[in-house]
């Protein structure tokens, strides 16, 4: 909602951003219009922005960047706590050289945990797999927000839309062995919802045969306007 006489304004406050891939930060083009808010991200992630002129655009005068470390909890907003985390993942893909970490953990891509009024919930957007120690971390969330990407990892060829699995890109797929899908059995995690979905996954159409194995195993598809409530 826009303050009473004010020409431009947003209800945004705080942005933070997991990793430098362009689905992440091209979305900072669109609050360019000198409007207040912070900026979060790692050291690592600031890096690629400011190395980019087109990101210039978002008005210093108005747009506080700060430096998030890992493992160092920040208030993003009154009343909600976040902590970031590393997941297994990469450079962001126009970063790539010839040699390329799948995996690696580190600044450039991390999760959230996100906390307020005694609630937990996990955002992980990107993961290239799941160790132990993440599994350990979000065993008895309230909610976790998981990378559904693709839905088996050779999607993208099989759609004639790209070369790479699912895997080579950072990306786990939900299906097939080392999927996602049974990945987290066991876990107290109250409620699972596959999020950063690719047009290709059919999990997105629904009464797809994909669409009901996910909801079966107990997980949600998220949508457009989707609230959660912990």
């Amino acid at each position: 909602m826009a303050r009473e006489g004010a020409k431009r304004s947003s209800p945004i406050a705080s942005v933070l951003i997991t990793n430098g891939d362009v689905d992440h930060t091209a979305g900072l083009l669109t609050l360019r219009e000198k409007q207040n808010f912070e900026l979060h991200a790692t050291g690592g992630v600031h890096d690629i922005i400011a190395a980019n002129p087109v990101f210039h655009v978002l008005d210093p005068n108005h747009v506080t960047k700060r430096k998030v470390g890992v493992g160092e909890p920040f208030k993003p907003v009154p009343g909600l706590t976040a902590e970031l985390f590393s997941v297994p993942g990469k450079v962001p893909l126009y970063l790539e050289t010839e040699t390329v970490d799948v995996g690696e953990e580190s600044e450039m891509t991390v999760g959230v945990k996100l906390t307020a009024h005694g609630k937990t919930l996990f955002y992980i957007p990107g993961c290239a797999h799941i160790p132990d120690s993440l599994k350990a971390r979000i065993a008895e969330a309230d909610a976790l927000l998981f990378d559904g990407t693709i839905f088996v990892d050779e999607e993208m060829k099989n759609a004639g839309v790209g070369e790479k699995t699912g895997r080579r890109m950072g990306h786990m797929p939900i299906s097939g062995e080392g999927g996602s899908l049974n990945a987290f059995d066991g876990a107290k995690i109250k409620q699972r919802v596959y999020i950063h979905i690719n047009n290709t996954n059919p999990i997105w159409i629904d009464g797809s045969e994909e669409k009901k194995t996910v909801e079966a195993a107990g997980w949600q598809v998220a949508y457009d306007g989707m609230d959660l409530s912990l």
